[in-house]
């Protein structure tokens, strides 16, 4: 019979045979975490080690791990009907549609796929069709950020506006461009964020004017830029993109897909925000990854333009996945967890208290700013507080590390844009607990107290 050590070498090598890890380099020196089991904000690998996920697995685990009832409803629904394909209907996809629409208090068509990615690939579809559809047939091109990231295939990836995820990739899908985010800790000296805020919203008026406004179908945008670096805006961007929007008549589409469900201390993130959508893009937290679903919820009157005699008017798409029952009955499990365990607040309250705490960090000589909302939360790491000259790649590695050997699990904006993958991300699931919160601090104030030289 093995032992553990014998056992885990085992395993390490047959992964190694056989397992080609998402966006990870090729070292055969570099082996990844075997999980075995997760519950609460806890996860324990197959040494029995146990490591605080302060990452939500891909920002993505907002009700936390083992939850049974997520469990139950999943097998209870697989029992009574396993699956069948949205060109149909089912309860759970129809109920779950209904308290969408209760959340957003808005009046929105829900369609369903599978990822973030295939979310944002409706979203763009739809709103090419409802332009040819409403008379504008020249309205093909979008606009998204800088440092954004909306999804990992040709579409969504040509949105994305980080130069390292598609390098060696390209060429991808045409019609996509990019504007600079607002990146409030280097904007120029003199200048208030307000002011800074106003101008960058207003070098999207100038891309809409310059690419001829009739060509332009919609403007796409996180609430915050997340895994490119926890990016936060004024208020008064937001608002004044939409306002934007409105005047050339170009959709504005909101990608959830990380902010949404309770993330940033609201419902969802562009709550933030006196904005309202004409398209919203969700996952991750949707069903805190227990199971895959994704949603692109459509305004109304966008839906209504489909309705055509014409022979091609209708939306003709189709995801094999999207809407599965298990998986609409979970999500409907999943958001009465986070209404009934008051997540949303929650998020607040735990995120208010890790940037309080870590407020000692300012004065760290490689710590440039801290970004959060909610309980997600950025620290940027500078070689120079005086340049702002970001960190090097060594650096970051060594606080990643050495907060994993003290057993708990950070994150990066990693493969973003060259050189500047220099800030640390924190993520953890709603429903961690004060002493998860304590651990979490407690390790991070070490590890930077070790690596202040």
């Amino acid at each position: 019979m093995k032992n553990v050590k014998e056992e885990a070498q085992s395993l390490l090598a047959k992964d190694q045979k056989n397992i080609w890890h998402h966006i990870s380099k090729y070292d055969e020196k570099t082996h990844p975490m075997i999980a075995k089991e997760a519950k609460g904000s806890w996860i324990t690998d197959h040494n029995g080690k146990k490591y605080l996920d302060g990452m939500s697995g891909l920002w993505c685990v907002n009700v936390g791990y083992g939850r049974e009832e997520l469990a139950q409803v999943a097998y209870d629904q697989l029992k009574e009907m396993s699956y069948i394909s949205m060109t149909q209907s089912h309860l759970p996809g129809i109920k779950l549609a209904e308290k969408l629409n209760e959340m957003l208090d808005e009046d929105y068509m829900i369609f369903y796929s599978n990822s973030g990615s295939d979310a944002n690939e409706v979203a763009f579809k739809i709103a090419r069709q409802y332009h040819q559809q409403n008379g504008d047939a020249l309205r093909y091109k979008f606009i998204s950020r800088y440092r954004a990231y909306h999804g990992g295939s040709l579409g969504a990836l040509a949105a994305t506006g980080q130069s390292l995820r598609k390098y060696k990739y390209e060429p991808l899908t045409s019609g996509f461009l990019h504007v600079a985010p607002p990146d409030n800790y280097r904007r120029p000296k003199g200048q208030s964020v307000e002011e800074y805020n106003i101008q960058k919203a207003e070098e999207i008026e100038e891309k809409i004017i310059w690419e001829q406004k009739e060509t332009i179908a919609a403007v796409i945008m996180e609430p915050l830029i997340t895994g490119g670096g926890v990016l936060i805006p004024d208020p008064i961007y937001v608002e004044k993109v939409q306002e934007i929007c409105n005047r050339y008549g170009v959709l504005l589409i909101i990608d959830e897909v990380i902010c949404g469900f309770g993330r940033t201390g609201r419902t969802f993130g562009h709550m933030h925000y006196d904005i309202k959508p004409d398209i919203i893009t969700m996952a991750k937290g949707l069903t805190s990854a227990y199971l895959p679903l994704s949603v692109t919820a459509v305004r109304k009157d966008i839906y209504e333009t489909f309705n055509s005699e014409d022979e091609n008017s209708h939306f003709r798409h189709v995801n094999t996945f999207g809407g599965n029952p298990a998986a609409c009955a979970l999500a409907l499990k999943n958001i009465e967890i986070i209404e009934r365990d008051n997540l949303t607040n929650r998020a607040a309250v735990l995120g208010d208290r890790l940037r309080g705490e870590l407020k000692e960090l300012e004065a760290h000589p490689y710590v440039g700013d801290i970004r959060h909302q909610g309980f997600l939360m950025g620290i940027e790491m500078v070689e120079d507080k005086e340049t702002k000259e970001p960190a090097h790649d060594g650096r970051v590695k060594k606080i990643i590390s050495d907060c994993k050997d003290n057993g708990l699990i950070i994150g990066r904006n990693g493969d973003t844009v060259a050189g500047y993958n220099n800030i640390l991300t924190l993520c953890p699931p709603l429903s961690s607990t004060d002493e998860d919160l304590d651990f979490i601090l407690s390790v991070i104030k070490k590890v930077f107290k070790e690596n202040a030289s």
